[in-house]
Parts: structure tokens; sequence; C-alpha cells
């Protein structure tokens, strides 16, 4: 029988040794089916949604048709299998048993329930059929990291969409580079990009580099550079400067004015964090000042701060991808218990 194979990404080093010997445990239970790989090898890749890097390497992940396991400690996910926080040999048994369907289902943990069958899964687990995303796109309901916690079935998966165009921003993702690089277009400046250390040395400014986030990007068009190149070419460029810098502008250009693939455009949203605002875009503090007041819809927020929708969507983009925004789902009320009003207005009317 041939073996599947798991790839990790997206989490710090204490995540990925405990999901190492987790996976190690339960692959065990299940005859060695499965093998460890890279990322770039794997058929199945695990990301850990709950970090900062994590819902933007389930977007690159997902655009280049790879089958995701998500490991959050939310309710809900979008990714296309989940593996709830915490996890243990247990859990992980099952859910590779759930991926690969061979042999008999491994026996759940003493005070573990086994995973629902999927007619037991939320519709908001399961992928839009393609040609319902055809005519709704870049719209899928809830936050990549917003997923049902006990579910480790796989929701219902339609063909994988062909893989999507790189661009910088996905270059920019941990993992996606592996040494340090030149890269310069059109004659503009360089940027000089360290992927171990996560920084970048380049212009102070960001909208000069607009135009390096258009069009796909290969490999190759990233130079290698060594230590003696390296050196001189930093000298000049002043203190580097941490690469969440560019995300944050990857991701503030990415969406055009509308939402990233894999969110909800008529969802509430929230500022966990107050985030670096750039000078270059001095509207961007009254909307975080706004999203600081707690969940609330993107029209809200725009009407709150008196900023246009699309800068506010533009802005939401940008702290989605760093993270330090989320999405937040609608609770439903207890039963008998009436409904509450959400967001910024609802909070207001007395």
């Amino acid at each position: 029988m041939m073996s599947s194979t798991l790839g990790m990404t997206g989490m710090d080093p204490a995540t990925e040794s405990a999901l190492r010997g987790a996976f190690e445990q339960a692959n065990a239970r299940l005859q060695g089916r499965w093998r460890l790989v890279p990322e770039a090898e794997a058929d199945y890749v695990a990301v850990d949604m709950d970090s900062m890097y994590g819902p933007m390497s389930w977007l690159r992940l997902h655009a280049a048709g790879k089958q995701v396991i998500g490991v959050t400690s939310a309710k809900r996910s979008q990714t296309d299998f989940h593996l709830a926080r915490p996890f243990d040999a247990g859990n992980v048994a099952e859910l590779l048993q759930s991926i690969d369907g061979g042999a008999a289902p491994v026996a759940a943990p003493a005070g573990m329930s086994p995973a629902p069958v999927p007619q037991d899964e939320l519709p908001e687990e399961h992928r839009q059929r393609a040609d319902e995303e055809s005519r709704a796109p870049g719209v899928v309901p809830g936050h990549p990291g917003s997923a049902d916690a006990g579910s480790l079935a796989p929701a219902t998966v339609a063909p994988p969409a062909p893989p999507r165009e790189r661009r910088l921003g996905d270059w920019l993702s941990p993992g996606a580079l592996s040494k340090r690089v030149r890269y310069a277009r059109d004659g503009g400046p360089d940027l000089f990009i360290d992927p171990v250390a996560r920084e970048y040395f380049g212009p102070a400014a960001l909208k000069p580099l607009a135009g390096y986030f258009d069009g796909p990007l290969e490999e190759e068009d990233f130079l290698p550079v060594d230590a003696a190149a390296w050196s001189s070419g930093v000298a000049a460029l002043g203190p580097g400067q941490p690469l969440s810098r560019l995300q944050w502008f990857g991701g503030l250009l990415a969406g055009g004015g509308s939402m990233l693939p894999g969110f909800d455009a008529a969802g509430r949203y929230k500022l966990s964090k107050w985030p670096q605002t750039e000078r270059e875009y001095p509207k961007h503090f009254r909307i975080a000042t706004a999203m600081m007041k707690g969940p609330a819809t993107l029209d809200e927020v725009a009407a709150a701060s008196g900023v246009p929708l699309a800068e506010v969507v533009d802005f939401v983009n940008a702290s989605l991808a760093t993270g330090y925004a989320e999405f937040v789902p609608e609770v439903a009320p207890e039963p008998n218990e009436p409904a509450k009003a959400g967001g910024l207005f609802g909070r207001r009317k007395k």
C-alpha cells in the first residue's frame, strides 16, 4: 500500500515538535502508513491556524491546490481537514485514519468521542461547489481559523483549483524562501530579504514598492546573495525592517478593495492588538481606533471611522495577513433567550 505524506508549516518550533511527536506515535498505531516529508513534497500539510502566519500559509497552500490540515483551538475551520487543539497521538491517529480510510477506525482514547460522520458536519465546513465559487469569488463563510474543534473528519472536497501563480506576498510566507536573496524590478530599489531572520533591507517608504507585488514570480526571480555581497548591499540601507511589514503591505494591496479569498465580506472583525500604522496611510489610525472598540462589520467600521469601505477592506486584509485582526463568528443565543444585537452600532443602542 502506497504511503501518504504529511508536511508541516506556519507553526513555532514548540508546536512543530509536539505535533511531530504525536504524529510518530499515531503513525506507529497505523503500521507506518504515513511519512513525514518537507512541505513542498507533502500530499497533506498541517498548518497552525492560531499562529500569526497560519492564515497566510493556508491561503498560499490552498491556492496551490494542497490539502490543508488546520491545527486550531477555534470551533470552526475552512481548511480541508481539522485537528483540534490540544491534540495528542489519539486524535492525530483518528485524523490520519479519516484521511486515508484504509483500515478499521482507531479506537478513541478514554474520555474522547470519535470523529463525527460527514453528515454531522456543519454546512460551513463544506467547501463550495466550483459553480458557486465562480458566482461568488473570494467569499467563503467564516475565517480560515474559525472551525469546529471536535470535527476531525474531512469536509466534502471539490476537485482542487489549478495552482495560482505566486506573487511576492506568497514568497514572503515562512518556508517559501530558504536563504538570503535580492529582488528588484524595473529599475526600482533593491530589496534584500532574509527569510530566516525574518527581516528585509530596503527603502523606508512602502508605496514605491507597490509595483513589486504585481504579477507572478518564480524562485529564480530572486537572486541569491553571498555573505560579502549581502554586507556590501545592505550597508547603506539602514537597519533591517521586519518582514511582516512587507507582508502587511502585500495584504493591503492583494484584495484591491475586496476581501481576500477565505474571508467573509459580511462577517465581523476585530483587532486583537494595536497595529503599527504607517505614516503613508494616515486614515489607518482612524480605522484602527474604530476596530479596537470591539467586533464590527466592515460597513460599521467604515461608518465609525469615516473612511471609504474599500480602504477599510484593504486595511482589514493587511491586518489579517499579519495576525493583528481576527474574524469573530456570530454566537447563537441560548434557547429561549432573545438574540442580542452585535457590532459597534448594536452595542450603542440602549
